[in-house]
């Protein structure tokens, strides 16, 4: 491949991974089919791969992906012989695109003009089985690879191509209209809803892939997601509660990395320069989550911990012990031997890393090829002074799945173990 042709490419993945929720959005919109809308996306980044290494990439290239789309739509329907029926709706949708800047930010609270919340609640259908729902909007809405979705989902990619193919089809055969739920039908989705956007979330926060330690244009999508979401359903407490976490994990966003842009750890992060009004903005969604009578749920849970966090002086001076509570109360509400890996983080810091490491240990036959669970154990291999141990357990960490920078990292701190004096 050459570097005109390995450009283009980049810069077509790039456009898939920030503008394929709008596109294949807009595409469902126009054509009211979202299997062949995702068809239409597909096709236009072909063509793209064709094209741009000789005309160079355009000024727009997500507008340039969906004129591209919205012809060869035209060309299926001219080929259907349905041309004439849809142009009408073409004309429809082009005014009404015209207005929408005149569209108050307050109008009808059953109305919610995003194209986007639109297609999480199509791929959330109930006629979806959970998993499905859950690998069609990475696909589409979070523009994820079906590798990447494979490492979220712990789905083999075979699996993932196939619950893929099955949901569009499902969808098409259901006559799924491109459209918000109705009131009585909301609350059997939201469910789903709220873990895409918050899976779509911590791709932004913790991309599962690539070199890339933190992508901020996707985690504000997701909180935008999530506010729409609030004004669509303002008596779910379980919204704030999503808007809270991700509120608290977002004001950290500017001290994640170093300079080279590789990530670092919360206790090496400067505090000073957290977002002190993403906080404030955390701490009210918190409250009004922490209102309802129901108490605190899933996102709730983790909120109150990310909360212990934004609001501790320093990292030695968390309240690791509330933080302990918390996670359990997490892990019997929703038990996981991932949420066991958190909670044995925090019993390190707050009983220390022996008890933290039986704990550990205990959870390998579930975690054995999940990256966080070697690098934890090397953390706490290292605090005990096991440093060989602990350059091993780095290092294999580094060479599982999981995002470059990361990986880096964690083969930087094996080699630096290597390296100290005995």
């Amino acid at each position: 491949m050459s570097s005109v042709d390995a450009h283009a490419r980049r810069a077509v993945e790039a456009v898939w991974r920030e503008e394929s929720a709008r596109i294949v959005a807009a595409l469902t919109r126009h054509t009211g089919d979202f299997g062949w809308a995702e068809d239409l996306a597909q096709d236009a980044l072909l063509e793209a791969l064709a094209k741009w290494p000789g005309s160079g990439i355009p000024d727009n290239p997500g507008a340039w992906l969906l004129a591209v789309a919205k012809r060869r739509a035209i060309d299926g329907w001219r080929r259907r012989e349905r041309l004439a029926v849809r142009q009408p709706l073409l004309g429809a949708d082009a005014l009404e695109a015209e207005r929408a800047d005149d569209v108050p930010e307050l109008g009808d609270p059953d109305r919610i003009d995003d194209d986007v919340l639109r297609l999480v609640f199509i791929a959330c259908h109930p006629v979806l089985t959970p998993q499905a729902r859950l690998a069609l909007t990475l696909r589409t809405v979070a523009g994820l690879t079906t590798e990447q979705i494979g490492r979220a989902l712990l789905m083999t990619v075979p699996t993932v191509q196939q619950r893929i193919v099955r949901a569009k089809r499902t969808l098409a055969e259901a006559e799924v209209p491109f459209d918000v739920p109705g009131r009585a039908e909301r609350p059997a989705r939201l469910a789903s809803v709220l873990q895409v956007i918050y899976l779509l979330f911590t791709e932004g926060y913790a991309p599962a892939a690539g070199d890339e330690t933190i992508r901020p244009d996707v985690a504000r999508e997701a909180v935008r997601l999530a506010r729409q979401l609030r004004a669509l359903m303002p008596r779910e407490t379980e919204i704030d509660a999503l808007i809270a976490l991700m509120e608290f994990q977002s004001s950290r966003f500017a001290t994640r990395t170093d300079g080279a842009g590789l990530p670092l750890t919360l206790a090496e992060q400067d505090r000073r320069r957290w977002d002190r009004s993403a906080i404030a903005r955390g701490r009210e969604a918190l409250e009004r989550a922490d209102a309802a009578p129901r108490g605190l749920g899933y996102y709730g849970l983790q909120a109150a911990i990310a909360e212990c966090h934004a609001v501790a002086p320093t990292f030695d001076e968390t309240d690791w012990g509330r933080i302990v509570r918390l996670y359990d109360g997490l892990d019997r509400l929703a038990p996981s031997p991932v949420v066991r890996l958190n909670r044995a983080v925090a019993v390190s810091m707050a009983e220390g890393p022996a008890q933290a490491l039986d704990i550990v240990d205990g959870l390998e036959s579930e975690l054995g090829d999940f990256r966080p669970f070697h690098a934890v154990r090397a953390e706490l291999l290292e605090r005990l002074g096991s440093m060989d141990a602990a350059a091993s357990a780095f290092r294999i960490a580094a060479g599982l799945p999981g995002n470059d920078a990361e990986a880096a990292v964690l083969r930087r701190r094996a080699d630096a173990l290597d390296q100290a004096e005995p």
